[in-house]
C-alpha cells in the first residue's frame, strides 16, 4: 500500500514559493513534516510577507517540536482575530509606518470647525425633558462596557471595575453600572404604557488580563442582581508587535517561538460586536441604540439619560458625550473636519493635534478659549451613543475595522515628562518664552505624551528603520465616525464636568505631581467627585448643603463635600430626586448620607452626622427630623502603607465609622423615621 504521508519536498511544493524564497528559509523547509496543511499555508503567508526571520533559529526536527507547533497555533490565532488576517495587518503597518517615518500629517487638507451639538444646563426644563425622553428610550437600548484594563496604573492589582466607586457604601464600579442599568430598565418599563418589561442587554469587552477575573466577580456576586442571560462577555485578542519599518514581527526575547503581542486598543469593540452576531439579534428584538462607556467614570450614569434623550430627539446616528474643555487641556476636542475635496467628518481630534491643525488652517492663535471661557471645541470623554440601524450598515461594509494608527515610542522618565508638561502649561498661558520656544517645547511635549509623528529617539539610529522598543497598530473606539458618509448625523451633547466626568486612571504618586488646578483623575478625586455631584444635585433640589472644605489625601488637595451617596434605584434623574425631597432639608459638611432603597422620602430632614437607610422595594419610608451624631470621619492613609488594603491606599483615606443612625426596613409597608 502506497504511503499517503507527504515528503518535505511535496509539502514545500505546495507552498508555491520560488527558489529564492525556498533557499532563504531552509529551517522552515526542514520542519515541514511537523506541520498540518493549514500551518503550511500560514508558513507560506509569513514568508511571502517578509517574515523569514521568524524561522532563522529553528533547529532540526526532533528538537523543540512542540514549541514549533505552538508557534503556529499562535500565528493562527493572530491571523483569525484580525479583519483580513495577518497579511492585511502587516501591509497596513508598512503603510502607516512609512507615513510616520515621513512625518505625514493625518489631517493634511482638512480644516477644522465647530460642529453642531447640544449643550445642556443641569436641572432646567430642557434638561428634565431630555432625561424623561432618554429614560423612555432605554427599553430600546443595549450597553457596552469597555473593560480590558487592570488597575496596575492605579496602584491596584485587581481589575479596575472591582474598585470601589466610593467608600461610604463600598459599591464597586461594576456593581454600580449593573444596578444603574437595572434601574433604567425598570423606570423605562413604567413610562411606556402597555409595554412589557424588556431586559436591557449588557456586553462587557474583556481582555486576556481581565476576562477570568471579570467573570469571577460577576458569578461570586450573582451578577449583582442582573439575569446572567443579559450579560455577554466578549474577549479582545492582542495583535502582533513590530520591530521595524518593514513591519517585521517581533519575537519575544524570552521565547524564540513566541511572537510579542500587545493590546490593539478599545476600537476592537466594534469588530467584536460585529463578529459576535449580537447586533443583528438586537435589531431583530427591536432595539435602536447602543451605548458605549469605559470602566472607571463614576458619574457617567448621571448623564446618560439626558444624552440618550438628545440622540432620540435630534435623531443622531452618533452622539458623543462631551464636557466643556479649556484650550490646550489634555483632552481631545470634537471637531468638524472639512477636506479640500469636500469630504467632511465629525471626529475627536487629540489635543496635541488640534492646536497645530488650527494654526495651519487660518487660526493664528490656535486652540484658544472663546467668550465662554472654554474652547469652542468640546472635550471628548469617550462615551458614545450609536443608532443601531446605521451602525450595522456601516459595520457590514467595514467588518468592524477601525482606522488604525502606529505610535512607536520609547519610555521616558516620568519626572522629565512631567517637568516638560509643566513648562508647556506655563508657556501655553502666554509666558515670556516666546513663540519659538513654545513651539519647540510643544513638540517635545507631544513626543512624550502622544507622539505623532515619532521623535527621532524612537529609532535605534539615524536610518529610522528599527525601533528601540517594539510597537503595534492601535485603534480607538471614538474613531468610528471617520469612515461614515457625509450624510451621517453626527453630533455631541455637552454637560457640566461635575455631573458627567470623573475618570479614575492615575496612581497616587503620579496624581500628586499634576500641576495645581489640573484634574488629578485618581481614586481620591473620583470618589470626591461622586460626593460633590450628589451634594450639588440635592442643593439644586432644595436641600441646604454646607460648603466643602479642602483636605489633602495622598498629596492631592481636594474639596470634601458631605458624603452623600444613593443607589440608582432611589434616583436616576433630577425629576426622581425632586420627587423624593420636600420641605426644609439640610446637611452639614461633616455628614454622611447613604440611601439604599427605592421608596425613601426625605422631608424636613436636618442631618449632622451619619445616616444610613436601607429598605426593600415595597417599603415606603419617610425620613425627617433632626439627626445628630458623631458621624464618620475620614482618616489619612499613606499610599505607601502596605498594611492597608490597596483600595484604601489608592485613595489615601479610610472611613472611621464612629457613630451613625442606621435603619433597615425589610418588610413591605409604610414607615416613618423621625429623629
Amino acid at each position: 500500500m502506497a504511503s499517503t504521508v507527504e515528503s518535505p519536498a511535496d509539502s514545500l511544493s505546495k507552498l508555491d514559493i520560488n527558489g529564492d524564497w525556498a533557499a532563504s528559509a531552509p529551517n522552515l523547509r526542514n520542519n515541514l513534516s511537523l506541520l498540518s496543511p493549514d500551518q503550511i499555508e500560514l508558513g507560506k503567508m509569513l514568508l511571502e510577507m517578509g517574515q523569514i526571520h521568524l524561522f532563522e533559529h529553528w533547529p532540526e526536527p526532533g528538537v523543540d517540536d512542540e514549541q514549533k507547533c505552538a508557534f503556529f497555533d499562535q500565528v493562527a490565532r493572530l491571523n483569525s482575530s484580525y479583519p483580513g488576517g495577518l497579511a492585511s495587518y502587516i501591509n497596513t503597518a508598512r503603510e502607516l509606518l512609512a507615513d510616520s517615518k515621513a512625518g505625514k500629517n493625518p489631517f493634511d487638507g482638512f480644516t477644522p470647525s465647530v460642529p453642531s451639538g447640544e449643550s445642556l444646563t443641569f436641572g432646567d426644563n430642557n434638561f428634565i425633558q431630555f432625561e424623561e425622553t432618554g429614560v423612555r428610550e432605554m427599553q430600546n437600548a443595549a450597553f457596552v462596557l469597555v473593560a480590558g484594563g487592570l488597575g496596575e496604573r492605579l496602584g491596584y492589582n485587581g481589575i479596575k471595575v472591582a474598585l470601589p466607586r466610593e467608600s461610604s457604601s463600598g459599591t464597586c464600579y461594576l456593581q454600580h453600572y449593573i444596578e444603574s442599568i437595572l434601574a433604567l430598565q425598570d423606570a423605562s418599563s413604567r413610562l411606556v404604557e402597555g409595554g412589557s418589561p424588556k431586559q436591557i442587554p449588557f456586553v462587557i469587552m474583556t481582555s486576556d488580563d481581565t476576562h477570568a477575573r471579570t467573570l469571577e466577580l460577576l458569578e461570586s456576586n450573582s451578577y449583582f442582581g442582573m439575569n446572567p442571560t443579559q450579560v455577554k462577555l466578549l474577549k479582545q485578542e492582542k495583535v502582533a508587535c513590530l520591530d521595524d519599518n518593514d513591519a517585521r514581527l517581533a519575537v519575544d526575547p524570552h521565547n524564540k517561538y513566541v511572537i510579542q503581542t500587545k493590546p490593539h486598543g478599545h476600537g476592537d469593540v466594534h469588530s467584536l460586536l460585529y463578529s459576535s452576531g449580537l447586533l443583528n439579534i438586537w435589531r431583530h428584538a427591536g432595539l435602536r441604540w447602543v451605548l458605549f462607556f469605559q470602566d472607571t467614570n463614576g458619574l457617567l450614569f448621571k448623564a446618560i439619560p439626558a444624552a440618550l434623550g438628545v440622540s432620540a430627539t435630534k435623531q443622531y446616528h452618533v452622539n458623543s458625550l462631551a464636557v466643556p474643555r479649556k484650550a490646550k487641556e489634555a483632552i481631545g476636542g470634537i471637531a468638524k473636519l472639512t477636506h479640500t475635496d469636500g469630504r467632511t467628518m465629525v471626529i475627536n481630534v487629540e489635543y496635541n493635534q488640534l492646536d497645530p491643525l488650527l494654526r495651519a488652517t487660518g487660526y493664528p492663535d490656535g486652540d484658544v478659549n472663546c467668550e465662554t471661557g472654554y474652547s469652542p471645541f468640546p472635550g471628548n470623554i469617550n462615551q458614545l451613543i450609536l443608532e443601531l440601524g446605521p451602525y450595522i450598515e456601516e459595520l457590514t461594509k467595514t467588518g468592524g475595522a477601525i482606522q488604525e494608527f502606529v505610535n512607536p515610542k520609547q519610555r521616558i522618565d516620568p519626572t522629565i515628562a512631567q517637568a516638560v508638561v509643566v513648562v508647556i502649561e506655563v508657556l501655553g498661558e502666554g509666558g515670556g518664552g516666546g513663540e519659538t520656544l513654545f513651539e519647540m517645547m510643544a513638540k517635545e511635549r507631544d513626543c512624550i505624551i502622544n507622539p505623532r509623528p515619532p521623535p527621532p529617539t524612537t529609532y535605534k539610529d539615524a536610518s529610522k528603520t528599527s525601533f528601540k522598543s517594539s510597537t503595534r497598530l492601535e485603534c480607538m473606539m471614538q474613531d468610528y465616525p471617520k469612515t461614515l458618509p457625509p450624510t451621517a448625523r453626527v453630533g455631541f451633547t455637552v454637560m457640566d464636568i461635575w455631573l458627567a466626568y470623573a475618570p479614575v486612571k492615575n496612581n497616587p504618586e503620579d496624581a500628586a505631581k499634576v500641576p495645581k488646578g489640573n484634574p488629578y483623575h485618581s481614586a481620591t478625586s473620583g470618589e470626591m467627585a461622586v460626593y460633590r455631584a450628589n451634594s450639588l444635585i440635592l442643593k439644586k433640589a432644595g436641600f441646604k448643603v454646607d460648603d466643602p472644605v479642602l483636605q489633602v489625601f495622598n498629596g492631592q488637595e481636594v474639596e470634601v463635600w458631605p458624603r452623600v451617596t444613593w443607589k440608582p434605584k432611589w434616583a436616576l434623574t433630577f425629576a426622581d430626586v425632586t420627587s423624593k425631597v420636600s420641605g426644609s432639608c439640610s446637611i452639614s459638611q461633616k455628614s454622611t448620607l447613604v440611601i439604599n432603597g427605592s421608596n425613601i422620602f426625605l422631608e424636613d430632614l436636618s442631618l449632622d452626622g451619619a445616616l444610613v437607610i436601607n429598605s426593600v422595594k415595597d417599603a415606603e419610608v419617610k425620613v425627617g427630623g433632626s439627626v445628630q451624631n458623631k458621624g464618620w470621619i475620614l482618616e489619612n492613609v499613606d499610599y505607601k502603607d502596605t498594611l492597608a488594603p490597596e483600595e484604601i491606599r489608592t485613595r489615601g483615606f479610610r472611613i472611621n465609622k464612629v457613630e451613625q443612625l442606621e435603619k433597615t426596613y425589610n418588610e413591605p409597608g409604610k414607615f416613618c423615621l423621625k429623629a
